[in-house]
């Protein structure tokens, strides 16, 4: 998609992939508007990029539609890494939503991201993150045997 420069890119119509991941994160979502779809996208991509680093950022970015992609890296990587609890609390203190619906959004938004992502990514992201994410991307949490 070409931008147009004189227009801000937060007015600029959505490219047909970015189109097509809010459908599936409405769809899996059960959300009501497509609105309400990027709304959940942005704010837990956002999270996201505040908690992922390296060549798993890149990686990541580079498989998602161009807009989810600029949600997720212009965000500052946060020094201290989150649990996967402790990030749907963060998403819930900064959206001002209850803590069902940061787990709700979360969900349905990395449900679409799983499906831009290449399964060893998702692995690759998974062991770079701490413990708790795994449930979110709707995988099993497996801990090493002792």
């Amino acid at each position: 998609m070409i931008s147009d420069t004189r227009v801000p890119l937060e007015q600029q119509p959505y490219s047909m992939a970015y189109e097509q991941m809010l459908e599936k994160v409405r769809y899996e979502g059960a959300y009501p508007t497509r609105e309400r779809a990027d709304e959940a996208v942005r704010l837990v991509l956002a999270g996201l990029g505040r908690q992922l680093t390296g060549d798993e950022r890149v990686d990541l970015a580079a498989c998602l539609p161009l807009e989810a992609a600029r949600a997720l890296t212009t965000q500052i990587p946060d020094l201290r890494p989150l649990t996967g609890w402790a990030f749907v609390k963060d998403l819930a203190t900064r959206s001002g939503a209850s803590l069902a619906t940061s787990r709700w959004d979360t969900g349905s938004v990395f449900a679409a991201v799983t499906a831009h992502a290449a399964p060893e990514l998702i692995t690759r992201i998974l062991h770079r993150l701490p413990t708790g994410w795994a449930l979110l991307f709707g995988q099993a949490e497996l801990t090493p045997a002792a």
